[in-house]
């Protein structure tokens, strides 16, 4: 039985250590990290600018001061919100959006696709081993 604890101690001592390990991922370390002086010159300037507002609880802009160019107004993200809602789905079965857009729809009317329908069921049968539509002259000549 010592054996066996042997390596379940090592086990779990490894197991242990790895998450702290790495903790910083190579993503990280690949920018350089702010100076403190870089992270006290962005609050101090966030502090400036800003306040915060216990209703909402959220940090707005105090009046004066404009939000930066790059920044879109609520009124834009809720358009592309809208237009996103607009032309996808969410499909659960895959978790994921789905474009509602996908293949062209067809632009025959509602009696040209009966005809087509028709004319297709004179030639073809559904074969239900194969699960498949094959040629009916291909499933009489296999009977």
């Amino acid at each position: 039985m010592k054996s066996f604890k042997t390596p379940l101690l090592l086990g779990l001592v490894l197991g242990c250590a790895a998450p702290v390990a790495s903790a910083q991922s190579a993503g990280n370390m690949a920018t350089t990290p702010l100076t403190r002086a870089q992270v006290v010159m962005e609050r101090n300037e966030f502090m400036r600018t800003h306040k915060y507002d216990s209703d909402h609880e959220t940090w707005v802009l105090k009046p004066g001061f404009e939000a930066p160019a790059s920044m879109k107004t609520r009124a834009q993200v809720r358009a592309e919100r809208d237009e996103f809602f607009k032309n996808n789905r969410y499909d659960e079965d895959h978790d994921r959006w789905v474009s509602m857009k996908g293949e062209p729809k067809s632009t025959l009317t509602r009696e040209q696709a009966k005809a087509e329908y028709a004319a297709f069921t004179r030639t073809h049968t559904w074969d239900s081993d194969r699960e498949a539509w094959v040629d009916k002259k291909a499933s009489t000549a296999r009977k």
